[in-house]
Formats: structure tokens, C-alpha cells, sequence
């Protein structure tokens, strides 16, 4: 759900993104760099892969205006999913040949956006105890390991994994709770 604080950013991003975008980058530039950076080593990779998000939500203001979801699982599920398609296009193997319309279907994808259930999950994992959601953003968002979200936490691998597990059951629960007649009554796919 959108704070009050989140309409009049996004309104403010829509009526002057000169004033609006850098406030944007104020509020949540250190999060959305720390997403970026776990996934993208490179300082001019991450700091691109951030100009392409607040294009993006320059572009797409007014719609994230009219949504009710959460703008900050916007911004992290949308970096997330920028650094991963930035890093995987800079190990892609090109000796293929791309399809004549490849072009243009990449830039129906991304204009496309996350979804409102990739959004849904993003909101629902910020609302997850501490060291449970600590775990997940590291684990799935910073495409951490076990063994390294353990080493950083202080904590044996074994319970990172019980974590998780037991997190993904209730994260199900709650998604399915929101979306069940959209995902088949309750069975997610």
C-alpha cells in the first residue's frame, strides 16, 4: 500500500523530474544501490542499472500513481530485475544469431514492468520478521548463498535454509491468500 509520502513523490516525479527524481534517489538510492550492487560488481554498472530504474519510473509515474501497491517493492523488484537482465546480457554468449524482432520484443518486456504479483511478494517479504526478511533479501534479491547469508548473519547455514523454507510456506499462504482465484483456487503454478 502506498504511503501519503509516495503519492506526493510520484506526483511530484510526474509534474518535475528534475526536483522529483533526485528526492526519489534520496529517499531510496542507498536501497535500491544495495539490490543493485549484489548482483552487478561494477560501480558504472550499478550506477547505469539505477538510471534505467528512475527512467522507468519517470515513464511510469502515473500508473504507479493510479496502483495501490507499495512504491518501494516497485523499486526494488524493478532493480533487481534490471541488474539481472544488465548481467545477463554482458555474459550472453553472441555468437547466435538474434531474431530480426528481437529488438522488439526486449522492449515489450521491459516496458512491461514487474507485475502486480511480483510486486505483491516484494511487499510481502518487507513485511517479514527481521532476520527472516534479512535473510530473503539477501538470499533472493542479493542472490546471496546459504553460506554466505549464514556467515554474514552469524548464523549456522542449517538455520538459514530452515528460514527460508519456512518462509517460502508463508509467503505462499499470504500470495495465495491475495491472488488464489488468479492462480487456480489457491495452487500456485
Amino acid at each position: 500500500m502506498q504511503t501519503a509520502e509516495d503519492r506526493e513523490l510520484l506526483q511530484s516525479i510526474r509534474q518535475d523530474p528534475q526536483t522529483g527524481l533526485p528526492r526519489l534517489l534520496e529517499q531510496y538510492g542507498g536501497l535500491l544501490h544495495g539490490v543493485v550492487r549484489h548482483i552487478l560488481p561494477d560501480e558504472r554498472d550499478v550506477e547505469e542499472c539505477l538510471a534505467d530504474v528512475l527512467v522507468q519510473c519517470w515513464h511510469q509515474a502515473q500508473a504507479l500513481a493510479r496502483k495501490d501497491g507499495c512504491l518501494k517493492a516497485w523499486l526494488i523488484v524493478t532493480a533487481r530485475n534490471k541488474a539481472i537482465d544488465q548481467y545477463r546480457r554482458q555474459r550472453r554468449d553472441v555468437t547466435a544469431p538474434l531474431p530480426e524482432d528481437f529488438e522488439l520484443l526486449a522492449g515489450e518486456l521491459e516496458a512491461a514492468g514487474p507485475s502486480e504479483a511480483e510486486e505483491t511478494i516484494a511487499q510481502l517479504v518487507e513485511e517479514l520478521p527481521p532476520p527472516d526478511r534479512e535473510i530473503f533479501l539477501r538470499r533472493y534479491y542479493g542472490l546471496q548463498s546459504s553460506r554466505e547469508i549464514a556467515r554474514a548473519l552469524g548464523m549456522e547455514e542449517h538455520n538459514v535454509n530452515v528460514r527460508l523454507s519456512r518462509g517460502r510456506v508463508r509467503l505462499k499462504q499470504q500470495f495465495v491468500q491475495r491472488f488464489g482465484k488468479e492462480y487456480g483456487h489457491g495452487k500456485c503454478v
